[in-house]
């Protein structure tokens, strides 16, 4: 049985290296896309402080679709290119938006979402896989910090993913 760990940390790099730790316990074993999202969503969302959604959209060789995520229901099809999600997908960079009223032809799936961190998920091959979408109900909720945690997470997640 997995226990999730909701110590209190004296700094934020503290606490996404601890959560790297337990997602690599929680995802050891199991290759399966479909259960390690559902598993890897529930434990950020449950484990850090501020959020509103976080989940994946997966690239179908067209576009983003959204796949196991925890929050309110979400847009369900992304265009490449398209807001924060087609944006980090398309160029491959992972997007921090720190005000998402300022992102020029940001998608608002929900209202309440003002800030969004999004990891673009690359394959070994260099193939897309999809994204992993961060959002926050507060303005300025992610830093590089939060860069630097969640692409070593998303590291985690790919690395435990059948080839």
């Amino acid at each position: 049985m997995f226990e999730l760990n909701t110590q209190a940390y004296a700094d934020k790099r503290g606490h996404y290296a601890d959560l790297v730790q337990q997602a690599r316990g929680l995802l050891a074993g199991e290759r399966d896309l479909v259960a390690n999202a559902a598993n890897f969503s529930a434990l950020v969302f449950h484990s850090l402080p501020g959020l509103n959604w976080c989940g994946f959209y997966l690239y179908d060789g067209n576009e983003l679709v959204v796949g196991p995520f925890q929050g309110k229901p979400a847009c369900i099809r992304i265009a490449l290119g398209k807001g924060v999600c087609g944006t980090a997908a398309q160029t491959r960079q992972t997007q921090v938006v720190r005000d998402v009223n300022a992102f020029e032809g940001h998608i608002a799936c929900d209202a309440a979402s003002q800030s969004e961190i999004v990891v673009p998920l690359v394959k070994a091959d260099g193939s897309l896989l999809g994204v992993w979408d961060v959002d926050s109900p507060h303005v300025a909720r992610f830093d590089d910090d939060d860069r630097a945690g969640m692409e070593a997470l998303c590291a985690v997640f790919m690395a435990n993913l059948a080839t």
